[in-house]
Formats: structure tokens, sequence, C-alpha cells
């Protein structure tokens, strides 16, 4: 049995001991899971918060202890990426599945990998002259990717169900010209995209044949194939136990499961939670995710196909090399033919249960700008509505839409900075992307004139206020805004 499937994981969670229910999901038994939750059936204890603590501990936190007097964000960056870096350790009993090499950490709540933040940490890391680092982490999602066959969301026996953003073939990217001459790396590598792929496509040969989704995958009206969000299990989160529960309160049975499998979909997109997946942008409810392929993760299926593309002709293996490049070209025209809105100039996600475009307006359409799939013209025009729309005194803010979710306006996200510096990088347009980087780093470093710390999100609409929304306080740490903010000062020494 699962832990959080046990009586005491679900006593716990809805108590509200804890304020967070990723507290409980991340402890560690003194003995075994089985052992405590046998115990607590059998004793059947009246005082719940003194029995955890005499069974659990929890790991420590050094982001977040006393740091030395810091005077900028670079010095503070400098620290931090040691008090983020974990050591590869035995495997416990805790939900932590344990890594052979170091990784970094987000910080604050989230403490073990996160699959597409370790690319925007990455980022920094290599600026740092850290590439060793870079290697183990990616080595990670190798030895994750060989064991699940898939990189799960973070490392966490709960979180298996899922991934996230794909990004193994973008880390492969950073190390390609320092590494790709090595055959046992490039084979390696190779040999875990290949099973990336193969876990976001599952059921493309066989399945879709008679349907019109499966898993991941979903047959256009055109017949041609791409790829959603998905998680192989509908309930309740265990890191959000206490919080789905609630949310799905007034469902029906049916309804319930379909709530949970959409909330947990959007977990795997990295944008929980967000309108791009709300039927009624306010209500949690009403999210669809599972109906919705996104333009930004077919950005990042696109990539993968080239990136093992380019892996194999370096490897000599030429029909293979053709036969994914043919696939990136095949998904680039239905990116194209199914995503690209000519009176806005924009990319949209498409909605494939209505047959049409969604309406939801986000920095996910500027993906394709950062994966080099539009012409000249159409960069210019995505160029002119980006600083026009979505360029704020903080930043580019995440979607057009002002709502409670956090993956909203007025919030600004290090990652999406990333994608539309790099887009307009891409294209030449080298004084936005400046002007861009800017508005951010001015919004961090004014942020930690206060705080003494970088932040997950921020209010790039108001940047002197602290951004809210979500399931939990705004977290301090930073993996990914340190690795962006990183290389945005690179960037701007250059320029």
């Amino acid at each position: 049995m699962k832990f959080e499937h046990s009586k005491l994981f679900k006593d716990v969670q809805l108590s509200g001991i804890y304020t967070d229910s990723k507290t409980f999901a991340d402890a560690i038994p003194l003995t075994s899971w089985q052992a405590v939750c046998d115990l607590y059936d059998t004793e059947q204890p009246t005082n719940l918060k003194a029995f955890v603590q005499s069974h659990f501990k929890f790991r420590p936190q050094p982001e977040l202890e006393t740091l030395p007097e810091l005077h900028t964000v670079p010095a503070y960056i400098d620290l931090l990426w040691e008090r983020l870096l974990r050591a590869p350790e035995a495997q416990d009993a805790s939900s932590l599945l344990a890594l052979p090499e170091r990784y970094i950490v987000p910080g604050g709540r989230f403490n073990e990998i996160y699959y597409w933040d370790s690319y925007f940490t990455a980022l920094g890391l290599m600026d740092a002259g850290r590439d060793d680092l870079v290697q183990s982490m990616l080595a990670n999602f190798c030895f994750l990717i060989e064991k699940l066959g898939h990189v799960p969301n973070g490392n966490r026996s709960y979180y298996a169900t899922r991934s996230q953003p794909p990004v193994t073939a973008l880390m492969v990217d950073l190390l390609w010209d320092v590494k790709r001459a090595d055959q046992e790396w490039l084979t390696k590598v190779t040999k875990a995209l290949v099973q990336e792929y193969e876990f976001w496509m599952s059921g493309c040969d066989t399945h879709l044949i008679k349907q019109s989704t499966f898993r991941r995958v979903v047959k256009m009206p055109c017949g041609g194939v791409l790829n959603r969000y998905w998680d192989d299990e509908a309930a309740p989160r265990p890191e959000s136990y206490k919080e789905d529960i609630s949310d799905a309160n007034t469902l029906s049975e049916e309804q319930k499961l379909r709530f949970y499998r959409n909330i947990r979909a959007a977990c795997e997109s990295g944008w929980d939670f967000s309108s791009r997946w709300l039927e009624n942008a306010d209500d949690l409810s009403s999210i669809k995710t599972t109906a919705i392929v996104p333009v930004d993760l077919n950005g990042l299926m696109y990539y993968l196909e080239r990136q093992l593309s380019r892996c194999y002709d370096a490897l000599g293996e030429i029909s293979l090399k053709d036969s994914f490049q043919s696939k990136a070209t095949s998904r680039a025209c239905l990116i194209e033919h199914y995503m690209w809105q000519p009176k806005s100039n924009w990319y949209y996600d498409y909605d494939f249960a209505q047959q049409r475009q969604s309406v939801a307006e986000s920095m996910a359409g500027f993906t394709p700008m950062f994966f080099q799939l539009v012409d000249n013209n159409k960069a210019q025009c995505m160029t002119e509505r980006l600083m026009s729309k979505f360029v704020k005194p903080g930043g580019l803010v995440t979607t057009l839409s002002r709502t409670a979710q956090q993956w909203d306006s007025p919030n600004g996200w290090a990652p999406l900075q990333w994608f539309g510096v790099k887009g307009l990088l891409n294209y030449g347009f080298n004084a936005e992307a400046c002007e861009v980087a800017k508005k951010w780093i001015n919004t961090v470093e004014e942020n930690f004139t206060h705080t003494g710390c970088l932040l997950e999100k921020y209010n790039v609409v108001e940047p002197s206020k602290i951004a809210k929304g979500g399931e939990y306080i705004v977290q301090q740490g930073f993996g990914w805004t340190n690795g962006v903010v990183s290389r945005f000062y690179q960037l701007l020494q250059r320029s």
C-alpha cells in the first residue's frame, strides 16, 4: 500500500496540523511507513500531532537558515548555490527518490528536484562555471528515465504518475559543445531522449487509430498527432490532499475523478494554476487541462525531435536522423495550422474538445520564437505585440487575464522571462531583449533590498508588491530565479 492511501496519511492531511499539505507528504518515518501506519491503526492515538512528532522527522532546509549580510543579488546567488545543493544519499523510508548524483533544489517547500526548474537553474550554473553540476543533474534525469520511463514532476514517489515540461533535450543542448565528442555520453543521452519521447508519444501507433486521445497524445482533426498534459492517476494530490478534497467537495463522483485528473495534469504543465486550463477563470473546479493542446509543450516536443535528429546525426545513424527531422517538420506544420492566429499575431493553445483555438492569451504563445518556429515577418509582428501587451514595469506578465491563479496577471515567472528574452535574441531583437531583462533584474533587485532573498515569482504589474496567488505562500530560494537572473546579468554585460 502506498503511504498516501493509508489512514494515517489521510487523517493527518485532513486534520490541518500542517498549514501546507506538502509538509507531511515529505516527512521521514523513523522506522518505515508501513510500521508507523500499522502502529497508528493499532493504537488509534487521540493526540495526532504528538504521534506524528514521535515517529517522523523532516529534512533540513539550509537555504532558509540565517545568511551572512549580503548587499547584492549576485553575492546572494553565489552563496545560495551551495545551500540549494543536495548530495546523493541512500534510499530511506520517505517519499524522496534517491538519486545517484548531486542536484539543486528550488528552495523553500520544494526540497527535491523539480524537472523543468532544473533547466532554468542550469543556466546560472553554466554561467558560474559549474558545468560539472549541470552534468550531474542531467545524469540524474537519465537515471530517472531509465528507472521510471520518464523524469517525474520531482523525485518524490507521489510524483511518479506525471512528468513536467520535457526539458532534458534543452539540458543536453547546454552541454552539447563540451560533451558531444564523448561517444559514451552521446549514446547515453540519446537513449534517454528516445525513452522520454516514447513516454510522451505512448499509444500513438496503436490506440489513436480508433480514438482521438490516449494519455498524452491527441489526434488532430487532420489526422496529425500533437501532445497534451496528463496524469496516470485520478485522485487527490498527496502534496495538496486537503485542498483537493475541499475543492472537489460539491462535485459528483464522476466529476471528482475528472477534476483530480485535470488538476494533476496542470501540475505536469508547471503552470499550476492558470486561466489557460480553466473553463471559468474564477472557478478552479472548471479545470480542463487534458482538453487543451498546449503550444509550449508542443514546442518542447518539436525541440526534442530536433535534438534527437542531431544526436543521431552525431552517431552516424542517418536514417534515424532523417526520421526525427521529418517528425519535427510535421509537428511544426501542425503547430502553425492549429495555433497561429493571424488577426492577433500570436499563438494560442488548441481546445480539441471544442475544436477551436483557446481564447486564453499567454506567454506560452511566444515560445515558438524561442524554438525558432516562425519566419522573420511573424517574429516582427509577435515582438510588437509582446512589447505592447506583455511587457509591464517589472518584466513579462504571464497572461493577459488578471485572476486569483498564480500563473496569471499580475505575476511574472523566471522561465517565461527567459523564453521571452531568448526568443527575442533568436530573431535579432536585441534592444527589446535587453529592455525586458533590465525590467526583470530591476524587479528582483528592488525586492531583494526589502526581503534579502530571491523569490519564486514576482508581481510585474506592481513590482513593489509581493506576488500572491496559488496554494502556498511565495517561496524563497529560488533556483530558477537565480539561474535566469544570472543569465540576464551576463547578457547585459555583453550588450
